[in-house]
């Protein structure tokens, strides 16, 4: 029997307790985690394989690489630029799968406040293949309105992000 690895929620983003919330997995055959993971990390290439983000910025000094406890702030899904901050960060390694979240917020008041912490892990499974998990939990007015939406933006969107991740990574060289 195989386990796979789950998400690590802080308490107040607990899927289920939340206004909004998404999850998205592929499993690949004939890729490896070392080979998503720089592309996930390095926002400079996100434009590349994602249609849905945008305005991506860092404060002085820091970027286009994501890292623990790194402040950026990006668009999407027709938001204006949310600040966001990473609170894990961990490159995957044999045996460990690789862990990257972040924080994200859209001030406003209460009708328009935005708060969500969006999750990926990637891990190598037997059989030479990669899983990659990406859920995302939402706060606020704005989430709740985006789970009703059918069909689902955000479902619909990271799907989007996954599928152009595995298409970028398939054809990135590997060392």
């Amino acid at each position: 029997m195989t386990t796979q690895n789950a998400i690590s929620w802080p308490p107040e983003y607990l899927p289920g307790t939340t206004d909004n919330y998404v999850s998205n997995e592929v499993v690949v055959a004939e890729l490896n985690a070392a080979a998503v993971w720089p592309l996930l990390t390095d926002t400079s290439r996100w434009t590349s394989y994602y249609y849905n983000v945008s305005d991506i910025s860092f404060s002085a000094g820091e970027g286009p690489l994501l890292s623990g406890n790194v402040d950026f702030a990006f668009s999407t899904f027709g938001f204006p630029p949310m600040a966001a901050h990473v609170v894990e960060f961990t490159p995957p390694t044999d045996g460990t799968p690789g862990r990257l979240s972040w924080t994200a917020v859209q001030e406003g008041g209460p009708d328009k406040r935005l708060d969500v912490l969006h999750a990926w892990l990637i891990e190598d499974l037997p059989g030479n293949r990669v899983r990659v998990l990406t859920q995302e939990s939402q706060i606020g007015k704005p989430a709740a309105a985006l789970a009703v939406e059918r069909p689902n933006p955000m479902l619909n969107g990271h799907q989007a992000w996954l599928d152009g991740l595995i298409s970028a990574a398939s054809a990135w060289p590997r060392r």
